[in-house]
């Protein structure tokens, strides 16, 4: 912008290659900052997803533990009937035996 004469009547060629440079230079900032918006928006989305599957990672695993609590108190409840059963069971197999002995005895 040097070339133009002190009263704005120089030669417009540099002025002009001046502005198509400076308008390159604007055009490929625009193109850059275009990019690392459609960048910014494609993080934002894979962050939203990821949040999403977060979210139904923390769902599942409250039912999964909500069922695993469920069964425990099933698995607790078979044992305890389990023991019961082969109490009774002991007690009937001596009961049994005792009879039989008895049976046996003159």
């Amino acid at each position: 912008m040097s070339d133009r004469s002190s009263n704005g009547l120089g030669h417009a060629e540099p002025f002009s290659a001046d502005i198509d440079a400076a308008t390159r230079r604007l055009m490929a900032a625009l193109d850059a900052l275009e990019s690392a918006v459609e960048r910014r928006r494609e993080a934002d989305r894979d962050e939203d997803e990821l949040a999403s599957r977060i979210q139904a990672l923390g769902s599942d695993r409250s039912r999964l533990a909500d069922e695993l609590d469920g069964s425990l108190v099933k698995t607790r409840r078979l044992e305890r009937a389990n023991r019961e059963i082969a109490e009774r069971l002991d007690a009937a197999i001596s009961t049994i035996r005792a009879v039989l002995d008895a049976g046996e005895s003159p």
